[in-house]
């Protein structure tokens, strides 16, 4: 009983793996209308798959693990597809996707998820660029600013602040001009204009 379980084990880890093989291939067909950079990407996630695949196979992760796993993988894919798609660069920014329990993960306060809009920045180091649903699980996407990206904005956040400290300096300096100039016009007139001498 116990060697026909792990025969039929074995079979069961052979053809899911000759399925994600067909898979792939396939895959790897349909990727080639993107430049090598996009290809590559989605070569890694396949790779990642892999792994996850055999980590499964051989019983060493939870089956919860595995699906999540799995999913995230998806949801990875269908991100960097549709931006490779709709920018029609050979470009891919570092993206990360995190299902709500996870976003502790990323962030020290994870943001409030009901204020979040698509492009915002959240502490100079993600951009949230919305949801994805895969495998049943909704995933939340953002991608990692590059250090010029948040080298810019740090700057930028820096500029008012410089700004506001030179205003005063500009308003004191402005207003004794304001105020004196009626009086001190009034004077130069009655300077320049030559005295009558009075006769004696």
């Amino acid at each position: 009983m116990k060697r026909e379980r792990a025969v039929f084990q074995v079979l069961v880890a052979v053809l899911l793996c000759a399925t994600c093989a067909g898979a792939a291939r396939a895959q790897t067909g349909r990727d080639e209308e993107f430049g090598p950079v996009v290809r590559a990407y989605l070569g890694y996630l396949r790779n990642e798959q892999e792994v996850v695949d055999d980590r499964a196979s051989r019983h060493e992760v939870s089956r919860a693990y595995y699906v999540r796993n799995s999913n995230r993988i998806r949801a990875l894919r269908q991100t960097a597809v549709r931006i490779a798609r709709e920018t029609e660069n050979d470009y891919l920014p570092e993206l990360e996707a995190a299902a709500r329990d996870e976003l502790k993960n990323l962030f020290e306060e994870p943001p409030k998820l009901s204020a979040l809009r698509v492009g915002e920045v959240i502490n100079n180091t993600f951009r949230y660029l919305g949801t994805v649903r895969a495998g049943g699980e909704l995933f939340y996407i953002f991608s990692r600013l590059d250090p010029y990206e948040q080298a810019e904005l740090m700057e930028k956040q820096k500029q008012p602040a410089a700004i506001e400290t030179q205003k005063p300096a500009a308003v004191e300096t402005a207003k004794p001009a304001a105020v004196s100039s009626p009086a001190t016009e009034t004077e130069r007139e009655g300077a320049s204009r030559p005295r009558r001498a009075s006769s004696p």
